[in-house]
């Protein structure tokens, strides 16, 4: 019976089966050890993991083992494991990193095609994280490989919002990043006992983002999303330098004292030489539950007065890219780990984050910093 099976097919079946944390296909990676067919029709695979307590172990299983199920004439499917020895871990580190031996940060690169997006407020509490795990999550629905940084070192939040509940795995020194609803997070929550709060100065904290950036990997990325800590302060400094390409998203509310601190955050884009994308104003009016007519308990205007004097203190236009209505369920949303864009989609603050994530989704990266392959011509 084995002789009706072809060995190209098994191998093309396991072509199909991505590794779920790096998510290239394991014959690509060398993570397939050897194929055999027994006679009954019986194949087994032997696969490679990365490390011994591999999180992914009972997913990759179930993957090959479905895969190959579905070629013709297999009866049976056994799936052994073995891990890789240092050798093969450096070969695979260097497949990863484009035969790069050393940690760089890709997405600093001139050739990246990655958009960067770094989430700033001015001031705590105007749902600066909220919105980044939704936008993140919606651009994740619209087919964009998508990962976020929690650089909010002191404040760290993403992983419970986004949903995550695994751990990194390391391999060797780099890590590979968990993934939850279709996004990759990395947070320094993920490297501290319980609820420890994080005592870094500026360069611990500096480097923490540094590792982040570089040690992580990240895969090929349409779009990464870092969740800044409220301010202007050192990790703020630390996103320019080491990602000059990256853009700022300004969130505030439209109060006043909101609106005048989210000014200023925006305004550190005339020191760093940081394009600013736009504003989005988090807890809008909301429909009144028995009249229907809004009701703004944050006042109204405040995410355009800022729009509008950040286009006027950077001399580029910075529009307005969207008003999130205040909803309970986005904060309900966040304790439970199912980001209101999956849950409620058509709700008016679902709809106002979708109809965002598109919008940044569909811009245009631009051409600085990047190789154009242009070489001088002596004459």
């Amino acid at each position: 019976m084995s002789s009706a099976i072809d060995r190209g097919t098994i191998d093309a079946a396991l072509a199909t089966v991505n590794d779920p944390e790096i998510r290239r296909p394991l014959t690509e990676i060398g993570m397939i050890k050897d194929v055999s067919i027994a006679d009954d029709g019986v194949v087994t695979v032997g696969i490679y993991l990365t490390v011994a307590g591999c999180p992914m172990r009972d997913t990759l299983t179930k993957d090959v083992t479905n895969a190959v199920s579905a070629v013709r004439g297999v009866t049976g499917v056994n799936v052994e494991m073995d891990v890789m020895n240092d050798e093969q871990r450096a070969e695979l580190r260097k497949t990863l990193r484009g035969g790069q031996p050393e940690a760089v940060i890709p997405f600093a690169q001139p050739g990246s095609l990655t958009r960067v997006y770094a989430v700033a407020s001015g001031k705590g509490g105007v749902g600066k994280s909220s919105v980044t795990v939704n936008l993140a999550v919606a651009m994740a629905q619209q087919g964009l490989r998508v990962g976020v940084v929690d650089a909010d070192i002191y404040g760290h939040s993403v992983p419970r919002m986004i949903g995550v509940t695994t751990q990194p795995t390391q391999v060797d020194d780099m890590i590979m990043p968990p993934q939850a609803n279709g996004v990759s997070v990395i947070s320094v929550g993920m490297f501290t006992p319980g609820n420890q709060p994080v005592v870094w100065r500026g360069p611990m904290l500096h480097r923490a983002l540094q590792q982040f950036l570089a040690d992580v990997f990240w895969g090929d990325l349409d779009v990464l999303l870092l969740d800044l800590p409220p301010g202007t302060g050192d990790v703020a400094i630390s996103v320019a330098q080491l990602l000059p390409n990256s853009e700022l998203i300004i969130v505030t509310t439209p109060q006043v004292a909101a609106r005048e601190v989210a000014e200023r955050a925006g305004a550190i884009a005339n020191q760093t030489h940081q394009q600013i994308v736009g504003v989005i104003e988090n807890m809008s009016g909301f429909p009144c539950p028995h009249c229907g007519d809004p009701i703004e308990l944050f006042g109204s205007g405040g995410g355009q007065a800022v729009a509008d004097s950040l286009t006027q203190s950077t001399g580029t236009r910075v529009p307005l890219l969207g008003q999130v209505p205040l909803d309970m369920r986005l904060r309900e949303g966040g304790d439970d780990g199912k980001p209101l864009v999956l849950s409620d989609p058509s709700s008016g603050a679902g709809e106002a984050l979708h109809s965002i994530a598109s919008r940044l989704a569909t811009r245009e990266r631009g051409l600085a910093g990047m190789s154009l392959g242009i070489s001088p011509v002596r004459h």
